[in-house]
Formats: C-alpha cells, structure tokens, sequence
C-alpha cells in the first residue's frame, strides 16, 4: 500500500488540516503517517484557538514515520516548527501547501515563519501548491513585482519542482489551476473547471494531499495534479448534493 506522511495541525470542526489529509488518503488507497504540529479549536467561522506541538515532537513523529512514498505539509505554526521540520525530512516527493492563514483570515504562520519556509522548505519542494493570497504574499516576501510571471519565476528559483497556481479565489466564472514546471516556466500547464455553488472548507488539504499520494504512486506532475483535481471535484459534487 502507498504510504504518505502528513505533517500539519488538527481541526477539531474535521473541516480541514489532517483530518481532510488522512480522509484524502484513505479514499485513494494509501496509508497516511500524521505528524501533528499544532492542535487548533476551530469552526467554518474561525479559529478559537492553538496550542503548537513542541518542535522536538514534530521531528520525532517524523522520524517515527518510517519509509514513506512522500510527504505533504500543511500547517507549520512558527520558524522553528518549519525548521524541525525541514532537518527530519525523508527522501521522498515533497508537497508543500504554504498554510499561511485559515479561512477565515487568521494568521497561521508569521513573517518569520514564511522566512524559514521560503529557506529550507520550498526549495525542496517537488510541488508547491499557493492559492492566490498566499502566492501574493509569498512572492511580496521574496520582493517580486506582483505579476505572476516574475512570482513564478521568483518561487522557481528558490529550486522547487514545480508550482501550482490555484485559481478558487480568482473573480471568474470558472476555475482555472495552473502548474508551472521548472523546466518549462513560461508554459504553464492548465487545468479548468466549472466553479461550484458550495463552500468546501479545506480545499487546499484535499488537494494537496490527493497530488502527495498520486506522486507516491509515481504519478508524474500533471497526472497527479489532474487526478487530485478529480478527486476534489468529486468533494464538491457530494458537497452540493446534501
């Protein structure tokens, strides 16, 4: 069975964080190994609070993983979590999904944080997954010009493999990804779709976690990202029928 480590906080709502990574996991066929950063209290109104996991323990839930076929981060609280984390990665696909704030607009790293995490993880990222906010943010903090060519290729140079541009916050009709590789930056590949008349709280961890096990599976780049896409279309498509 494919296994896949999870690093990231609780939701006690089950909204998002590791409980959408471990459901997401389970209902493509892998084993998930959560790694817990933070324990938070919080609803689809907001985050009441957070009580971080001491760094040291992160590092060893990590360690206590074992083999894994790849490791998706989320939540990483502060700089000394994201640096834990960075020092007790195994050899495997990296996804990093940049949790910089929760939906509600709560901060969930801070300048510091993201620092760290611009140094010693999104340069080993295999695919890194910013919606627009925290790709605005990311790019700001790296000193680009606000366009998304020169973000791209700010992000890229940092030596991820790759980024995926999600379109969900976008003011258009419909939903359009796009993943960059580094080796074709100017080339994006597109993925579109229709946008749904839901809300779905953690969006961004099903996503993300989906692309984690399909990379595990040895899914190259797009195909993983285009049966991640499928899978949170189906969320969505149960979503709207309740």
């Amino acid at each position: 069975m494919t296994r896949v480590l999870l690093i990231g906080g609780t939701d006690s709502s089950g909204g998002a964080g590791l409980s959408r990574d471990v459901a997401t996991a389970a209902a493509l066929g892998a084993e998930a190994a959560p790694a817990v950063t933070a324990v938070t209290a919080q609803t689809d109104g907001g985050v009441q609070a957070i009580h971080p996991i001491p760094p040291e323990t992160v590092a060893a839930q990590i360690r206590a993983a074992g083999d894994v076929g790849a490791v998706k981060t989320g939540m990483l609280v502060d700089a000394e979590t994201v640096r834990a984390v960075a020092r007790s990665l195994p050899r495997a696909p990296l996804v990093v999904d940049p949790v910089l704030a929760a939906s509600s607009g709560r901060a969930l790293l801070d300048a510091a944080g993201i620092t760290a995490l611009i140094e010693h993880l999104i340069p080993r990222a295999t695919l890194l997954t910013p919606n627009l906010p925290e790709f605005a943010r990311l790019t700001r903090h790296l000193g680009a010009d606000g366009s998304e060519a020169q973000g791209i290729r700010a992000l890229l140079a940092l030596g991820c493999g790759a980024v995926l541009l999600k379109g969900g916050h976008a003011q258009s009709e419909g939903c359009e990804d796009r993943l960059y590789p580094r080796s074709a930056p100017d080339d994006p590949i597109r993925f579109s779709g229709p946008r749904h008349p839901v809300s779905l709280r953690g969006t961004g961890c099903r996503l993300a976690s989906a692309a984690a096990v399909r990379l595990a599976a040895g899914d190259g780049l797009a195909r993983a990202v285009s049966v991640a896409r499928q899978a949170l279309g189906t969320a969505f498509a149960a979503a709207s029928g309740i």
